[in-house]
């Protein structure tokens, strides 16, 4: 069972944002084979290998139960702690429970949404690379904010956030979807992280270094209101 569900991790298809890697490297490859030599070509299938396996995107099957704050990503629970949500959501000042989920390269980069609601705010600002798995890369990297309005009234937000390696967020979502927990969203390459800034008074159910897995994994319960 584990073995079987480790080579549907590996063997999924590619997100589609991978495409034009792929087709690039298999183009050196036929390049090297026809004129340039072995070196080129095998080095291109090594790229494109590395590609496969860096743009997999896994099916994942959400808990059904309503009230549930989704791992937005797979990765692992650098921080816990309470922290304003980015100034351009128009969230307020209050701070509320942010977790932080690290995405190394070895990663599924596909990103998800944490809650069922409707984007009412998307914010991309630019800002520095620093490594994604320090603190001050919520505040001082660049990073692309979603603010969702749950069905209950209340609000949370997601943020994509550039790191060390990751030169570029890919955001699907548009103003006004309606969305489900667990649903694609975007990608970023190549390393990452993904921060959620819980409802106010929410409380996080995971702790630092915990592995995350995007769309399945629980990191919070909203309860009644």
């Amino acid at each position: 069972m584990a073995l079987g569900h480790s080579l549907r991790m590996v063997l999924a298809p590619p997100h589609p944002a991978g495409r034009p890697f792929l087709i690039g490297g298999g183009a050196a490859a036929l390049l090297g084979l026809i004129l340039l030599g072995n070196w080129l070509f095998w080095l291109a299938v090594i790229f494109v290998g590395f590609c496969l396996y860096f743009f997999r995107d896994p099916e994942r099957v959400p808990p059904s139960r309503p009230g549930l704050v989704l791992a937005p990503a797979d990765g692992h629970v650098v921080s816990i702690m309470p922290a304003v949500p980015p100034a351009e959501l128009g969230l307020g000042e209050a701070p509320r429970w942010r977790v932080a989920i690290f995405l190394s390269v070895l990663d599924v980069h596909v990103n998800r949404m944490p809650a069922e609601g409707t984007v009412t705010r998307i914010a991309y600002r630019h800002g520095k690379f620093l490594s994604a798995n320090l603190d001050k890369a919520s505040e001082e990297n660049e990073r692309n904010a979603i603010a969702l309005s749950l069905p209950d009234g209340r609000d949370l937000a997601v943020v994509q956030i550039a790191g060390l390696v990751a030169r570029r967020i890919l955001c699907d979502a548009k103003v006004g979807d309606s969305v489900q927990a667990g649903d694609r969203y975007g990608i970023i390459r190549f390393g990452s992280r993904t921060d959620v800034y819980l409802p106010p008074g929410v409380q996080p159910l995971v702790s630092e270094g915990q592995t995350m897995i995007g769309g399945e994994t629980v990191i919070a319960e909203l309860g009644p209101r």
